[in-house]
């Protein structure tokens, strides 16, 4: 193998002319023997992927999801999903990639959470109009009593982009927007919170 490129001194559009490789974790490479793909399975994998004289890696989610969408379904942000490994487990990874030459790219989702996510709970646990729902894209329905979707929008995975929540005292109530499956609400990117 020949020897490491200098990240440091890369071009800013060093990625127009990369050649990356993407690594979905789940499938890749098992480091525990638990017949799960982890970070340390891509870690022990790393000089081998770098031999390809690829410039990066890029790797699908590993954050905390309760998988109904191969991690694009994030509940936690901040951490990673305990059957991809740990927080240590990420930065030794980073760190050895570097070590060797590699750019590493995350693949983050920021249109939306999975419906576990604390804000998202936050938000069904508040009153319609709240800061906690104004996270998200909640709405009110059409008709005389809100049973129609505030509008027509179909979800990417095929049927309605609008779910109906329950609210607190057991009535029907608005509606929050997933383009995707039911299970990822859309943020709200007016909110500057978000």
């Amino acid at each position: 193998m020949s020897a490491p490129h200098s990240l440091v001194n890369s071009p800013a559009d060093w990625w127009r002319h990369a050649v990356i490789y993407q690594v979905y974790p789940r499938s890749f490479a098992d480091g525990n023997g638990d017949g799960i793909g982890d970070l340390p399975g891509i870690i022990h994998r790393l000089p081998d992927i770098a031999a390809l004289g690829i410039d990066a890696i890029w790797l699908s989610p590993f954050y905390t999801s309760p998988q109904k969408d191969a991690g694009y379904d994030v509940a936690n942000y901040c951490d990673v999903d305990p059957v991809f490994g740990t927080l240590a487990d990420a930065e030794k990874l980073i760190d050895t990639a570097h070590d060797l030459g590699l750019r590493i790219i995350v693949d983050i989702v920021p249109n939306h959470s999975s419906d576990r996510h604390e804000w998202f709970q936050e938000a069904l646990a508040s009153e319609p109009g709240s800061p906690q729902r104004a996270r998200y894209m909640f709405r009110e329905g059409k008709g005389d009593s809100g049973e129609l979707p505030p509008n027509n929008w179909e979800s990417v995975f095929g049927g309605p982009a609008w779910t109906r929540v329950i609210e607190s005292d057991g009535t029907p109530g608005q509606w929050y927007l997933h383009l995707f499956d039911s299970s990822q609400p859309d943020f709200n990117w007016e909110n500057p919170e978000v």
